[in-house]
C-alpha cells in the first residue's frame, strides 16, 4: 500500500449525515456535520480526498423516508452524491496514489471505497468536474432520455423543462445537433438568454413571467410538440399536453416542482389527451443504462470536441457549504451544473 505525497492522510474526517428528514422545503439543520474516524484499507479499497461534490434535484427525494427507487438516506446515514477525488491510498491494483477519479462516495471530505467502484479520469481530455455534469450522470441522463425515450428525427419539435439545468440543457443541444426545432423553459431572464444565444436553442421563455403556459408553447411551437423532456412537472406540463403531436414521445426525467411538497397534488387529469394524440409517456432511471455509459460518454465527449455543446457551471466554494449548495439548486438558484468546489 502506498499513499500520496501531496496529501497526508488525517485520523479523522469530516461528513454530513442527515440529521431530521425534512418537512417541505429542506433547511440546513436538517444535515449534521460530522468528524468520524478512517478506517484502514482492506484490500481492494482506496481512500479518497474530494475535489468536488455533485448537488443534484434526486437527492431530495433520497432525504424524504418514502420507498422509491434507491433506499433512502438514514437518519444519521451519510448523505449520498457523486464527487470526484484523488486517490491518497490504494490497495487496489487497478488505481494508484494521484489518480483522480470519480465514484459515488457521498458528502466527505475523505471516503474508504471499493476501488472498483471508481472511475479513472483523464485530466488532459477535460477539467475533472465535468465527470460530474456534462462527461457524467448528467450528461448521460440527457443522452439516454432523449436518444432512447424522445427518439427526436430532425426538423421534430423538441420542447425541454427545467433546460437551462445541468441535464436539460445538454438535453437540448443534442437535439440541435440531431437537426431539431428546440423551445427550452426556464426560471430567469439571463438563462434564457444562455440558453438562446449560446446553446441554440430557437426559443424559450421564463415560466415565472407567464401565466397562461398553454398560450404561450402554442405561440413558440406552431407545429406542435414531438419531444417533450420534462424535468419540473406541475402545471407547465399540464400547460403542454394539448400540443402534444400524434405519436409524441415524452420522457419524465424529474418532477423538481413537487419534490417539497406536503401533500400530493391533484392530477394529472387530462390523461385523455394521450389518446387523442397516441403519445408515449416513459419515466426514466440513467442507472438503467449503465451497460451502455460508454457509448453516451464517447458520444458527448464527441459533440463536446466539436462545439457542440456547451456547458456552465455554478461552483460553491468549500466543503462546509454543501447542505447550502443543495438548497440553492432546489430553489433554482444555478445555471447548468451546482457543484462544490471542497
Amino acid at each position: 500500500m502506498s499513499a500520496s505525497a501531496s496529501i497526508t492522510k488525517p485520523s479523522n474526517a469530516k461528513r454530513f449525515v442527515l440529521a431530521a428528514r425534512p418537512v417541505g422545503f429542506p433547511q440546513e439543520s436538517d444535515f449534521r456535520l460530522e468528524e468520524a474516524p478512517l478506517p484502514d484499507l482492506q484490500p481492494g479499497q482506496i481512500l479518497l480526498k474530494t475535489l468536488w461534490l455533485s448537488v443534484d434535484p434526486y437527492m431530495r427525494g433520497r432525504i424524504s423516508g418514502i420507498k422509491s427507487y434507491a433506499a433512502p438516506v438514514e437518519i444519521g446515514g451519510t448523505m449520498v452524491g457523486g464527487a470526484v477525488g484523488e486517490v491518497v491510498e490504494s490497495r487496489f491494483d487497478g488505481l494508484q496514489p494521484g489518480d483522480v477519479v470519480e465514484a459515488y462516495s457521498g458528502w466527505q471530505e475523505y471516503a474508504v471505497m471499493d476501488g472498483k467502484q471508481a472511475r479513472k479520469l483523464d485530466p488532459s481530455l477535460a477539467p475533472v468536474q465535468t465527470a460530474l455534469g456534462v462527461l457524467g450522470m448528467p450528461g448521460l441522463t440527457a443522452y439516454f432520455g432523449l436518444i432512447d425515450i424522445c427518439a427526436p428525427k430532425a426538423g421534430e419539435t423538441v420542447v425541454v423543462s427545467g433546460a437551462a439545468g445541468a441535464v436539460g440543457s445538454i438535453v437540448g443541444q443534442i437535439a440541435k445537433a440531431l437537426g431539431c426545432r428546440v423551445v427550452g423553459v426556464a426560471g430567469e431572464d439571463d438563462k434564457i438568454e444562455w440558453l438562446v444565444k449560446e446553446c441554440g436553442f430557437d426559443a424559450a421563455f421564463n415560466y415565472k413571467k407567464v401565466t397562461d403556459y398553454r398560450a404561450e408553447f402554442q405561440k413558440l411551437c406552431p407545429g406542435g410538440v414531438d419531444c417533450y423532456f420534462d424535468n419540473v412537472g406541475g402545471p407547465i406540463t399540464d400547460g403542454l399536453w394539448p400540443l402534444l403531436n400524434v405519436h409524441a414521445r415524452v420522457c419524465i426525467c424529474g418532477q423538481i416542482s413537487q419534490y417539497n411538497n406536503t401533500q400530493v397534488e391533484m392530477g394529472p387529469r387530462n390523461l385523455g389527451q394521450l389518446i387523442v394524440s397516441r403519445a408515449k409517456v416513459q419515466g426514466m432511471l440513467v442507472s438503467d443504462y449503465a451497460p451502455r455509459f460508454a457509448e453516451g460518454l464517447k458520444a458527448l465527449a464527441g459533440w463536446l470536441r466539436e462545439g457542440k455543446i456547451q456547458w456552465r457551471e455554478t461552483v460553491v466554494e468549500g466543503f462546509e457549504n454543501t447542505p447550502k449548495a443543495f438548497l440553492q439548486l432546489l430553489r433554482g438558484a444555478n445555471t447548468g451544473k451546482m457543484l462544490v468546489k471542497a
